[in-house]
Order: C-alpha cells, then structure tokens, then sequence
C-alpha cells in the first residue's frame, strides 16, 4: 500500500508538471508572434482568393506574423472606413484607400503613417513604383500609400464594326461626333452607358473637367478649403455630357455599368468607356476584334495635355498601429512585383510595380492598355474620390437629372457652387 501510494503521488506531481510545461510552452508559442488587420474591399472571388493567397504565402515566409483579414463590399467599405478612422480605436494597421481627396482626409486627421521614410530608406522599394502612380498618394511633399494597382480609362471600340462602317478611331471632338452620328444610322448603339451606380458618370465628368479647366484652378476647386467651382470650363463640360447623352442607350440611369459592359461584349453597342482593366472581362467573350482610343482633344482645352482620366488604388498603414515595421513588411510583400504578376493572373489587375506585366505573362490587349498609362503624362483622378463628399453628391444628384433633362448645366453647378461654399 506504501508503495502504491508514493507510485500514485510520484504520477500526479508528474501531471502536474506535465501540464504546467505545457501551459508554459503555450503562452511563449503565443507570444512568438503579432497579429496585424488587414481590411480591404473585395468580398467577391476572384479578388477575394487572391488576397487570402497573398495572405497565406506571407505568412508562410513571416511565421512571426499573422494577417487577419477582413472584406467588406466597395460602398459599404468606404462607410465603414470612415466610421473606424473616425471614431473607432479598432483601426486596421493595413487598409486600402483611394488616391486624392479620399486619402487626404485621412492624412489632415493624422490617422496615416507618413511612409517618406521608409521609402528614403529602402531605394530599391521607392524605385519599383510606377512614377505617375505616386504623386496622387501624396500630400505637402510626403507619401502616403504605396500604390497597388493602376487605374485608367478608355474607350474601347468594335474594330470590326469600324471597318464595316468605314471608320477610323477618333482623335478629336469633331470626329468623334461624325463617328458617333455614323453609327447612329445602323442598329448599333454609339455608346453603351449604364449610370445606375453614378460613380460610371463622374468619370466621364473628371475627365471633361481635366480638358476644359486650367490645371491650377481644377485643383483649387477641388481643394475643400477653396473650391468655387465658378470657371466657365465646368459648365462647358456638362454641355459635352450632354451632348454625349444622345447617343447613349436608352435609360442609362436605371442600368448598371455591368450592363453597359456586357451590352458592348455581345456586339449590340459600338463603343464604351471603360476602365483598362475591365479588359478582363471583355477580351475572353468578346467575337470582334477589340481596339482602345484615348478621350478625344477638345478645341478649348485648358487642361494639362496627356491627362488620362484614372487614379491608383493602394494601401496604407495606420499612424496608430503597434507594429509599424511588420506593417511596413507586409506593405512591402503587397507591392512586390511578385504579387503583382500575381495580381495579373488572379484577377486581370495591373499592378503598379514596374515590370509586372510583361511580355511573358500578358495577352497584347493588355501591353497595350499597360502602355496607355505607362504613357500618360498624368492622372485626372476619379472625381469621386477627389473632391469632399458634399461635392461629389452634389454632382453626381445633379448629374443625373441632367441626364434625364430635368436640369440644365448651369442648374447643376449652382448646386455644385453651393455645397463647395458650405464646406469651404
């Protein structure tokens, strides 16, 4: 009985041990590494399994660092990051962001880590970006995302419908009116238009904007502080839309760009405007040999030349984070070239490392929609992205019944002038 009863003492001073080495050996595994958030706008696949990719290979090659990652769609994403920015102590250490005016918000509020010096420090990471893709992260001379991805638009146009006709791509104004009145006379519609969504119709307003405003006022305009929106350019490009608008389809207001997109894939509209990489989405489906012009010159352009209208997206890192260096690592993987031939074959996305779509790993569509923005002089940003938020409503809401000719030019830009004089 002695001896059984030191054998059963012996085994439960053993358990004991056992267990508390092994509580121990779980808190150091625990606090072996940092756990960084990550939130971005793709719920949907395949954008989505791209970055769940991204997340797993960095991950594998920082196992002192875990990504926990969140999504919401792009609407509610840019809600919900002004509501974390704003009021929240939850903030993500790694957040997407639009260029411009949406990312400056940010700044003014000190919610973004200044990145100048890490930049200065890491010359060969400063080096891979695509120049141009820079400048609209910036604010006052220091950088504030590093730009991910490229964004720009074009018209693009049914080649085989343009030989059919007889028509060359226009180059200005004048002969894109004479091809648009052309096409007018068949069973193609000019141009396929969905503004359901009335992010579609600011496009084509920034880029009307960019042509017809001097540079300088444009970005004072846009500036909340001392925007007026009094030049006569502004109404002058609202009289272009409308112009447009008559060889629009039917009811733009109610069809979403999708629509619109899908309406050009099958053959039943001669031009759209799209983003350059929506390629994705029309090369594969498309029956006609598909072909890209730049938004035509204007007579009266005041703008600076070879503006495009677009804008990067990228990412940032909290100014509150606790982990600024891991942050910064992961800032890094993200904009690798790398992951941006990655992002290529996932998702048909351009990345804005240089080098990153190439010969190897593209169709020629897509090398020569990368040579559009690789060649154009600048960027005229989304305009919903670069103008405060009461701005932008008030355009867009007066641009849709512009549409629809319920208002004029001049009675949209009374309601532009006012909401910029109430935030001024």
């Amino acid at each position: 009985m002695k001896k059984f009863l030191v054998f059963v003492y012996s085994a439960l001073i053993l358990l004991i041990f056992v267990g508390c080495s092994s509580e121990s050996t779980k808190t150091s595994s625990e606090e072996d590494y940092i756990t960084l958030k990550f939130f971005h706008r793709w719920q949907s696949d395949p954008h989505h399994q791209y970055f769940k990719g991204v997340v797993a290979q960095f991950e594998k090659e920082n196992p002192h660092i875990k990504i926990a990652m969140e999504a919401v769609a792009n609407e509610a994403y840019k809600d919900k990051v002004r509501v974390l920015l704003g009021t929240s102590s939850n903030i993500p250490d790694v957040f997407f962001s639009w260029s411009g005016e949406f990312i400056h918000n940010f700044v003014r509020a000190n919610k973004v880590l200044d990145l100048s010096p890490y930049l200065a420090e890491d010359t060969n990471w400063a080096a891979s970006f695509v120049e141009t893709q820079l400048e609209p992260f910036s604010l006052e001379d220091k950088q504030y995302a590093a730009p991910w991805q490229m964004g720009g638009k074009a018209f693009f146009y049914n080649k085989n419908l343009f030989r059919e006709l007889n028509l060359e791509p226009p180059s200005t104004w004048e002969e894109f009116l004479t091809v648009l009145d052309k096409i007018s006379t068949t069973e193609y519609t000019p141009i396929a238009f969905g503004s359901r969504a009335p992010w579609a119709v600011s496009h084509y307003i920034g880029a009307l904007n960019q042509k017809l405003v001097d540079h300088d006022t444009r970005m004072s305009d846009y500036d909340r502080e001392t925007g007026d929106f009094t030049d006569p350019g502004y109404i002058k490009a609202l009289e272009k839309l409308t112009k447009l608008s008559k060889y629009f389809n039917d009811n733009p207001n109610s069809l979403d760009h999708q629509f619109a997109r899908e309406m050009f894939s099958s053959g039943q509209a001669a031009i759209v405007y799209l983003e350059l990489s929506e390629l994705r989405f029309v090369e594969p489906v498309a029956e006609f040999e598909l072909g890209f012009f730049d938004f035509p010159e204007l007579d009266e352009e005041k703008g600076r030349p070879g503006y495009i209208s677009g804008g990067p997206e990228g990412f940032v890192v909290s100014s509150t984070t606790k982990h600024p260096e891991e942050a910064i690592e992961f800032l890094k993987f993200l904009t690798s070239r790398e992951m941006g031939e990655k992002l290529l074959a996932d998702v048909g996305f351009y990345s804005a490392i240089k080098g990153a779509v190439n010969e190897d790993n593209s169709t020629p569509l897509q090398l020569e929609a990368v040579d559009i923005l690789l060649n154009a002089e600048g960027m005229a940003l989304w305009l919903d992205t670069d103008m405060d938020i009461a701005v932008v409503d008030a355009y867009l809401s007066g641009t849709e019944l512009l549409l629809t000719g319920n208002k004029t030019p001049q009675d949209v830009m009374v309601e532009v002038q006012r909401a910029a004089k109430s935030i001024r």
